[in-house]
């Protein structure tokens, strides 16, 4: 009999779409859940899972593995690779990669896999790491990864054992999939600039790696168009992550890269996350093009070529966006719910309906385009700006010109109010409902809102927004809070506290402190 009680902790490894967990000791308190043996067995299960789904044998699959920087990549790769194999799927080894290479394995003529997996925990400390799995319809759902964790638990313990082949090294073919996919990087630039020898040559361009898997841009893509990278760091994989944690919602991380821009004097500076699915970048006089920003940016590339199309943000996106979106740029500002998966998801149920959506992106930098197969892809957007600022300089631009009409930032803050009660998600539901009641009670304008409840404030009094929502997997509300004009914060949080007051289970300290 196999232990019951160690693969009831396969199911929670889920983390909405992927698949996260603790790897490897060194964090006190936190104790390892995903072991080779449970990542042989999701492997084996995804196969069963691909499957049923492609109509295949497993012996007609063929799945990429890659992996990221992180220490335990490697260990877990092989043995995901070992559950593919003992199903009698084929595998390739595609090591150092990134979650979007992952996905166009499956497009890419070269490769053109079944499915494909990547060893990643994005941008979380060094002793955590996942998994990320594409079929030909993109990333996996939130059921999808419910199914597979479902198969893997019924696999009993002691198959590993029964299955292991002592050849299983031999069974592997390697391929260098991070080649392939900069080739196509490389040959986007080109094509987007001119096609010439050096289309990037006078351009000084800095990459912060923060030691995850982005150092290819430099020297498979910039560096053979022309580009000047003096002053790239951190470009070497290293999973402990030395110098700063590779985020770039992380101050310390944003910092980094803003102050290579100014020491090396470069015209742009490009930071990425671990597995390169995100990005953000700072422009030659220092400022970060980031949130708000890098979304105006991306979109404002792509409002000549559709005109009147929708852009999908999450739910935290400001008002200044959506003025510089509509009134600006002539698009429309669908303002959605949270999580990269929504988003997508969105921009294809737009576009399947004839509603032309070319961009669906996140604050946190996540953005993916309708001529990308919808792919969250950080090094494509990154092509996009370089493309951007490469054409600009040719007509004597900065790539700042393309979001000059965009307000500036004046004042911001977010607060996160812990629910001290067990049924957290019914409690958080009913403080929505009665902080809108409060909210239309004091006539606020309340616009249509996917998630939690925003308020709007445009007088000579006031001005700004409020969102109050539920965090998507944790026992807390968010509240974020934008003032249009310096001194509306403080009004706009008097005004947050009152529509707040008098739920005993809601942990507002953070507010109201």
């Amino acid at each position: 009999m196999y232990n019951t009680r160690m693969n009831e902790n396969i199911l929670k490894l889920q983390n909405g779409s992927d698949i996260r967990g603790i790897a490897i000791d060194g964090v006190e308190g936190e104790y390892v859940n995903l072991t080779e043996d449970i990542t042989t067995k999701i492997g084996s299960a995804f196969i069963s899972w691909l499957s049923k789904k492609t109509g295949k044998q497993a012996k007609e699959l063929t799945v990429g593995v890659g992996r990221d920087s992180r220490v335990t990549g490697e260990t877990l790769a092989n043995a995901l690779m070992q559950g593919i194999i003992s199903t009698g799927a084929k595998v390739i080894n595609c090591n150092m990669a990134t979650t979007p290479a992952m996905f166009m394995s499956l497009i890419f003529e070269q490769t053109k896999f079944d499915g494909s997996a990547m060893i990643t925990a994005s941008h979380l400390p060094f002793n955590r790491n996942g998994i990320k799995f594409f079929d030909i319809d993109g990333g996996l759902e939130h059921e999808d990864i419910t199914e597979i964790l479902s198969i893997a638990n019924e696999i009993p313990e002691d198959y590993l054992e029964l299955t292991l082949n002592k050849k299983f090294a031999n069974e592997i073919k390697n391929i260098d999939l991070i080649s392939i996919y900069a080739e196509y990087l490389k040959n986007k630039i080109s094509d987007g600039i001119g096609n010439t020898n050096k289309p990037l040559d006078g351009i000084h361009i800095v990459v912060d790696s923060g030691n995850g898997s982005s150092g290819f841009f430099v020297d498979k893509i910039l560096k053979p168009l022309g580009a000047n990278t003096t002053g790239s760091q951190f470009l070497k994989p290293d999973g402990m992550f030395p110098n700063h944690i590779p985020n770039p919602e992380n101050k310390e991380a944003m910092n980094s890269i803003r102050n290579a821009v100014l020491t090396n004097k470069a015209d742009f500076g490009l930071i990425f996350d671990t597995d390169v699915d995100r990005m953000s970048a700072v422009l030659s006089d220092g400022s970060e093009i980031n949130r708000d920003s890098i979304i105006a940016m991306v979109a404002a590339t792509l409002a000549p070529e559709y005109p009147g199309s929708t852009i999908i943000t999450d739910s935290v996106t400001s008002n200044r966006l959506t003025y510089f979106l509509e009134k600006v740029l002539g698009l429309k500002h669908l303002c959605y719910m949270r999580g990269y998966k929504n988003v997508i998801n969105k921009c294809k149920e737009l576009n399947s309906k004839g509603i032309v959506s070319p961009l669906a992106m996140e604050t946190s930098g996540h953005g993916a385009l309708k001529d990308n197969y919808y792919l969250d892809d950080g090094a494509f957007l990154a092509v996009k700006l370089i493309i951007a600022l490469a054409n600009a300089s040719k007509e004597g631009k900065k790539l700042d010109s393309l979001i000059k009409e965009l307000p500036p930032l004046a004042e911001e803050a977010e607060y996160r109010f812990k629910i001290k009660d067990e049924n957290f998600s019914e409690y958080g539901k009913k403080v929505l409902v009665e902080f809108k009641e409060r909210a239309e009670k004091l006539n606020y304008n309340i616009p249509q809102s996917f998630e939690g409840i925003r308020i709007n404030f445009d007088s000579e009094e006031i001005q700004g927004w409020i969102l109050l929502r539920m965090s998507l997997h944790d026992p807390v509300m968010p509240m974020n809070i934008e003032g249009g004009r310096i001194g509306d914060l403080k009004k706009l949080e008097k005004i947050a506290q009152i529509l707040t007051d008098g739920f005993e289970k809601l942990d507002r300290s953070s507010l109201t402190k």
